[in-house]
C-alpha cells in the first residue's frame, strides 16, 4: 500500500529525504498504538542504525503537528500514536 488510509490497527509513517533513502521506502504502516517515546526504538528494531545515522537529527510530526522527542521531560513523549494517525520523519533541509 503506497499511501492512503492505514489498515485497521495501524498508523502511517512517511519518510522523507535521508529517512526514505535509509529505509528504502517513502511510506509504510506500523502497528498502533505506540508511545511517541518508543517510536525511534521501534524504528531502530526495523532498521538497525537508523537512530544514529538519520533520526537523531530529524523532525517528527504526528498529524501535521511537530512533536519534540529530544527532551527528557516533554509531555509529548507520552503522546500515544493511535490507529489512523500519520507520522512524518523529516530530516533537516540543507540549502546552498
Amino acid at each position: 500500500m503506497a499511501s492512503g488510509k492505514s489498515p485497521l490497527g495501524h498508523f502511517s509513517i512517511l519518510y522523507f529525504a535521508a529517512a526514505s533513502t535509509f529505509t528504502g521506502k517513502s511510506t509504510e504502516h506500523l502497528p498502533a498504538p505506540v508511545l511517541a517515546r518508543n517510536l525511534f526504538t521501534s524504528l531502530e528494531q526495523l532498521y538497525p542504525g537508523i537512530v544514529d545515522k538519520v533520526l537523531s537529527s530529524c523532525a517528527v510530526t504526528v498529524n501535521l503537528e511537530y512533536i519534540d522527542l529530544d527532551g527528557e521531560d516533554t509531555p509529548q513523549l507520552e503522546l500515544m500514536i493511535k490507529e489512523g494517525d500519520e507520522v512524518a520523519i523529516i530530516p533537516p533541509v540543507s540549502s546552498g
